[in-house]
This record gives C-alpha cells, sequence and structure tokens, in this order.
C-alpha cells in the first residue's frame, strides 16, 4: 500500500478544487449556450428574432415594431433573460431592460398575446 507523502496533500487538494472549479465554469457555459440558442424548433419556425418586420427606422434609429415588441414579449414568455433578448432581438440592453418591465406590468407570462400579424 503507498501512502502519499504529507506534502503533497495540499497539491491533491488544489488539484480537486481546480477541477470542482471548472465543473462549475462548464455548467455555466452550458447554462449560457442554451440562452442564446433556440430551445425547440417550433418556436424558432413561430417567428424569427431578426425578421426585417420587427423594426422600422425613424430619424435613423431602428425602432421595435408592434410585432417586435410582440416577439420580445414571447421570448421573456419563454424564459428568456433580458441579455438574450437583448443578442436575439438586436436591440441595445436599455431597450430590453425596458421591453422587460413592461412585459411584466402588463403581466408577463399571463399577459393576453397579440397577433403577430
Amino acid at each position: 500500500m503507498t501512502t502519499i507523502p504529507i506534502e503533497t496533500a495540499p497539491v491533491c487538494k488544489a488539484l480537486d478544487d481546480i477541477a470542482s472549479a471548472l465543473e462549475r465554469a462548464l455548467a455555466g457555459i452550458t447554462t449560457l449556450r442554451s440562452l442564446f440558442s433556440p430551445e425547440d424548433k417550433k418556436q424558432e419556425s413561430e417567428f424569427d428574432p431578426k425578421d426585417p418586420r420587427n423594426k422600422y427606422e425613424i430619424g435613423g434609429l431602428m425602432k421595435l415594431t408592434d410585432r417586435g415588441i410582440e416577439i420580445c414579449y414571447r421570448l421573456f414568455d419563454a424564459g428568456k433573460t433580458r441579455y438574450a433578448v437583448k443578442e436575439l432581438m438586436d436591440i441595445s440592453f436599455g431597450a430590453a431592460d425596458h421591453r422587460f418591465k413592461a412585459w411584466e406590468k402588463a403581466g408577463g407570462v399571463n399577459r393576453e398575446k397579440m397577433p403577430l400579424d
């Protein structure tokens, strides 16, 4: 039977800590990946967050159309974060935050859904 010298015990503990931290980091990356990728193809085919009908230009700025606002709300309904909606819709975080607060005020998941077209 081989015994581990006392000097290597701290090294083994440090390696275990590093391995544990890497596992947590990989779990976090997996979570992030799931937030930024479509979870089911039905939702993906139902609406496209980058569809040009979701925005219109006014004074050189792109604004969300009523359809774009509803897409944001449906993404929040699906559990997407403001950061995920920002990326998916190609809008600023401030705009996504504003839409999130409006979505909450409208009732969140229990709000009345509007038709897309």
